[in-house]
């Protein structure tokens, strides 16, 4: 693991059975909205969903393979700035429901690229794959507080991590 990652995580208990989830919160703390990953990763790291590993990372492209892997299903928890809804606003996607353009720059990779990049190596991708968006005003300010939308969105976006990971959708 690099020394440049920060993963809080909930190991699973012992026993004979594997990690049945891992959460991936993306983000960064010291980026206004992009804060919101590691909020959520440290409300469901308080709350403590048995068998779930809690991670959060800033760290992007094939560094995420680490915690992309071994795990047979994914939620991914980030900030998006995409202008087509206020911020706050929550939207959960499966990964067939995103489209990713073909030809991927090699100055740049993204999570699906480093997902498919697993998966053409033959390594353990997840089955399933969930992410929770929430649109964000601003995901630049160094230093800047988040958004009362986005912050306000916390407790749901922590609800619905938990109904994903038992079931019942998001």
């Amino acid at each position: 693991m690099s020394s440049r990652m920060h993963p809080r995580s909930r190991l699973p208990p012992p026993g004979p059975g594997r990690l049945a989830a891992r959460v991936l919160c993306l983000g960064n703390e010291l980026l206004a909205d992009d804060a919101l990953g590691a909020a959520v990763a440290a409300e469901l790291e308080r709350l403590g969903p048995e068998g779930v590993e809690v991670v959060f990372t800033p760290l992007t492209g094939f560094y995420l393979l680490e915690h992309l892997l071994d795990t047979p299903r994914l939620v991914v928890v980030d900030t998006i700035v995409s202008g087509a809804a206020p911020p706050g606003t929550i939207r959960t996607f499966r990964e067939e429901d995103v489209q990713t353009p073909p030809g991927g720059s090699p100055h740049y990779v993204g999570l699906f690229e480093a997902l498919a990049a697993a998966r053409a190596l033959g390594l353990a991708a997840p089955g399933e794959i969930t992410l929770l968006a929430v649109e964000a005003a601003d995901c630049s300010t160094v230093g800047g507080a988040m958004h009362p939308a986005v912050k306000a969105a916390l407790p749901q976006v922590v609800r619905r991590v938990l109904n994903l990971l038992n079931g019942a959708g998001g």
